[in-house]
């Protein structure tokens, strides 16, 4: 019983470790109106908005920042499934694996 707490309390500690890595790390995603940073643990760090709003057509802009925030997020998760499944020795699922 006591090999089992302790095996719980490494796992936590591991668990600790990893979530620490994810908020100190930084992913940016892209396109040529915008871009976005994200942390690891999926909080929004920065926006850049790369054009003059003046000259940006509104509706591109808002479709640009969506498309942008919602691949830096996806990013973020596939960082956090690999570091995770790396302590429990889990693959990553298939529809992960195809999203960069």
């Amino acid at each position: 019983m006591f090999d089992k707490m302790k095996e719980l309390l490494e796992i936590k500690r591991k668990m600790d470790e990893v979530r620490k890595e994810l908020d100190s790390m930084t992913l940016e995603s892209e396109d040529n109106l915008v871009k976005v940073g994200i942390s690891g643990s999926q909080n929004i760090t920065r926006i850049v908005i790369k054009s003059d709003l003046g000259s940006a057509d509104k509706s591109a802009l808002e479709s640009s920042l969506t498309e942008t925030v919602n691949r830096a997020i996806k990013q973020s998760q596939k960082m956090a499934v690999e570091k995770m499944g790396a302590l429990s020795g889990l693959a990553l699922p298939k529809d992960m694996q195809s999203h960069a």
